[in-house]
C-alpha cells in the first residue's frame, strides 16, 4: 500500500503549479498522440509508417510497444492515471530513438527524441499532480 501511495503522490507545492503542470501534461500528451500516434494509422505515399526495430525484437512485439507508447500512453498522461508507470514504455522508445536510431544523425534530427525523453522524465519525476486520477484514487484509499 505504501508503494502505491509513493507512485500516486505528487506534491508540486501550490495550486498554480498543479494547474500549470496539468496544462503542460495534457498539451504534451495531445502532441505526442497527434504527431506520433496517428502516424500508426496514416498512409504516406501509400505506405504505412515503418517502425524502427534497433533491438531486434519480434516485429509484432516491436509494433505493439511503439503503438502502446504513442497511442495509449498519451491518454493515460492526459487522465493522470498511473502516470509514473505509464510513461516508462514511452521513455524507452524515445531514449532508444535518441541513443540508437538517431545516434549518427545531426543534432537537429536528434533534438526531437531528446526533448520527448526529457519531458517524459520530468513527468516521471513529478507525477501527475493534484488534477489527475492518480490524486483522486490516492484520496479514495
Amino acid at each position: 500500500m505504501e508503494i502505491l501511495k509513493q507512485i500516486l503522490t505528487s506534491d508540486l507545492g501550490s495550486s498554480f503549479n498543479d494547474i500549470a503542470f496539468m496544462v503542460f501534461r495534457v498539451l504534451f500528451a495531445i502532441q505526442l498522440f497527434r504527431v506520433h500516434g496517428l502516424k500508426k494509422f496514416r498512409l504516406e505515399n501509400g505506405q504505412k509508417e515503418i517502425i524502427p526495430n534497433p533491438l531486434g525484437l519480434p516485429d509484432k512485439m516491436n509494433a505493439l510497444v511503439a503503438s502502446f507508447a504513442d497511442l495509449v500512453v498519451p491518454f493515460l498522461i492526459i487522465l493522470g492515471l498511473g502516470t509514473r508507470l505509464a510513461v516508462l514504455p514511452t521513455i524507452g522508445v524515445t531514449a532508444i530513438g535518441y541513443f540508437v536510431v538517431h545516434r549518427k544523425d545531426s543534432l537537429e534530427v536528434r533534438d526531437v527524441p531528446f526533448i520527448y525523453t526529457l519531458t517524459l522524465l520530468l513527468i516521471l519525476a513529478l507525477g501527475a499532480g493534484k488534477y489527475s486520477l492518480d490524486y483522486y484514487l490516492l484520496n479514495l484509499i
